[in-house]
């Protein structure tokens, strides 16, 4: 039986995202699933531009992925500012083409949420891709020209998909918004016969 695909959309600025990325790609050992890692850029009020009860949302969001990330010792730190992940996940779609996408995002994440990455900025990208061993010249290359025209093709699959946040799960056309919905996915992969042993 060929593996049924389950799409991943994933934001470096989401610190659920980050939760449920290593989660979501274990889930190919277990079921005969290929997950697709999409880029999906989420577009964040900054401060003051959102209500107060929103304020009171985010500020309990942060609080609520610590509470997770503590569990699995991982550091998540609120950004200081609204980011445009554009070149981050371009470099994202980069890394996937030399088949490192899972190192890459790996330290994307962590880098991020120690405020250690500008995710905005593509020579601080350029520079995560020369760290791991990969060209970050191919990177800078590859930002503007076939990397800008699959990050456009991602956010129109996204638009077709109805996403509006992440991590954001679609497995036939069914959502599963939230790292703490792999659980609920993972039922509906068994129901589907695709579970491994």
């Amino acid at each position: 039986m060929e593996p049924k695909e389950v799409k991943m959309y994933s934001d470096y600025k989401s610190p659920f995202a980050y939760l449920a990325f290593d989660p979501a790609f274990e889930l190919e050992r277990r079921y005969r699933i290929r997950l697709r890692w999409i880029p999906f850029q989420l577009r964040i009020k900054g401060k003051g531009e959102r209500s107060q009860y929103s304020e009171h949302k985010a500020r309990y969001s942060y609080l609520d992925a610590r509470r997770w990330a503590k569990a699995r010792g991982l550091l998540i730190r609120g950004p200081l500012k609204v980011y445009d992940t554009r070149p981050a996940l371009i470099g994202g779609l980069y890394a996937e083409t030399q088949g490192r996408l899972k190192d890459y995002s790996r330290k994307a994440f962590e880098l991020f949420f120690r405020r250690e990455f500008e995710a905005d900025q593509p020579e601080a990208v350029a520079t995560l891709i020369d760290h791991l061993g990969i060209s970050g010249g191919a990177y800078r290359d590859y930002l503007d020209g076939v990397g800008a025209a699959r990050y456009d093709s991602a956010q129109a699959e996204a638009a077709q998909d109805n996403v509006f946040g992440v991590p954001l799960f679609m497995f036939e056309r069914e959502p599963f918004w939230g790292h703490d919905r792999i659980a609920i996915l993972e039922e509906r992969l068994t129901e589907a016969g695709l579970k491994i042993g």
